[in-house]
C-alpha cells in the first residue's frame, strides 16, 4: 500500500480527493489537512509515500510548503490554475492536477506513483568495496559510521564494509522509517537497536553518541515505543 496524505483548504474538495483515495485500492489514506503547517508537523514524525497538495493554501501555498521539505515525499500538486505547472515540475512533482479533478486523471497519477513505488521496493544496498561489489540487506545492517570521504558500515554477523561514499548519500537511500541519523558520523538500524545507555546507543562494545541536533526525533522514536 502507498501511504498518502492530503492538504487541502477547501472542504468539497478535499472530500473528493478523500473519496478518490478510498476507492483506490493501492493507496491508503495516513491523514488529511486543511493547511500546510499542521501537515508539516505530522511528516516530522510520520513517514509517507505520497502527497496531495493543493498550490493555493493559506498563509503558506503549497509550492512553498514542498520547497521548504529536507526531505519531501513524493508529491502530486492540485490547483485551480494552470500557472503552477511549470514550476511544479521544477520540484520534481510527480504530477499536477487541474481542478476539477476527474477520478479518471486522479488515477492516472496515482497509478504513475504506484509505478515508482514499485521500482524503489530493493530492499537493499549495493556498494563498491575494494574491487569488489558488495549486496548489503537492509536486515542485516547495525549502523552507518562516517569517516570523512568513506563510510564503513557495520552488518550482523559479518565484517564492516568500507565504501567511498558520503554519509548524505547513505542516508538518502536508506529507508527513513527504518533508519534514522542520530549524530553527524551515524545513522542507526532503528529495529537493530536493544539498549540505550546514558544518551548513547550501546551495540556490543560500541557506544554511539546522540547528537544535540537528533535528540528531539531520536526521543519521539523513544517515546513512540516506551511502555510505562
Amino acid at each position: 500500500m502507498i501511504r498518502c496524505i492530503v492538504i487541502e483548504d477547501e472542504p468539497l474538495a478535499l472530500k473528493q480527493m478523500v473519496t478518490y483515495i478510498e476507492k483506490t485500492p493501492f493507496l491508503e489514506l495516513v491523514a488529511s489537512f486543511d493547511n500546510a503547517f499542521e501537515a508539516l508537523s505530522f511528516l516530522n514524525a510520520n513517514e509517507v509515500d505520497i502527497m496531495f497538495v493543493d498550490i493555493n493554501l493559506p498563509d503558506l501555498n503549497g509550492m512553498d510548503f514542498v520547497k521548504s521539505l529536507l526531505k519531501a515525499p513524493r508529491v502530486i500538486f492540485t490547483t485551480a490554475y494552470r500557472d503552477y505547472a511549470v514550476e511544479g515540475f521544477r520540484v520534481d512533482a510527480l504530477d499536477y492536477l487541474v481542478k476539477p479533478i476527474s477520478y479518471t486523471d486522479f488515477l492516472q497519477a496515482a497509478n504513475k506513483a504506484n509505478i515508482q513505488a514499485k521500482l524503489k521496493e530493493d530492499d537493499f544496498l549495493m556498494v563498491k568495496s575494494e574491487y569488489k561489489i558488495i549486496r548489503i540487506n537492509f536486515s542485516d545492517i547495525l549502523y552507518v559510521e562516517g569517516m570523512r570521504e568513506y563510510v564503513r558500515i557495520h552488518i550482523e554477523n559479518a565484517k564492516p564494509v568500507m565504501t567511498l561514499l558520503s554519509m548524505k548519500n547513505v542516508e538518502q537511500k536508506l529507508p527513513s522509517a527504518r533508519f534514522m541519523r542520530v549524530h553527524r558520523s551515524f545513522i542507526v538500524n532503528l529495529g537493530k537497536i536493544t539498549t540505550i545507555e546514558r544518551n548513547r546507543i550501546v551495540f556490543g562494545r560500541e557506544y554511539l553518541p546522540i547528537g544535540d541536533q537528533y535528540k528531539e526525533a531520536f526521543q519521539k522514536f523513544i517515546d513512540g515505543n516506551f511502555l510505562s
